[in-house]
């Protein structure tokens, strides 16, 4: 049994209230690793062709407001 079947089947065991708990910890959790590698992804140039390819097609009028 893998690590991650072992957690999924302590989860599966969580009462509704746990589980809640469980949920939000993994939210800010997941948030955070998620927010280090855009960090991460920003700071060494991988989404600079991305903003320069969002630029060009705003600057094309290929952008619409929200």
């Amino acid at each position: 049994m893998s690590r991650v079947e072992r957690i999924e089947g302590e989860v599966r065991n969580l009462s509704a209230d746990e589980l809640k708990a469980f949920r939000d910890w993994f939210a800010r959790f997941d948030a955070a690793a998620w927010d280090e590698q855009i960090e991460a992804d920003a700071g060494n140039g991988k989404l600079r062709s991305l903003a320069e390819r969002a630029l060009r097609d705003h600057e094309a009028g290929r952008s619409t407001l929200l």
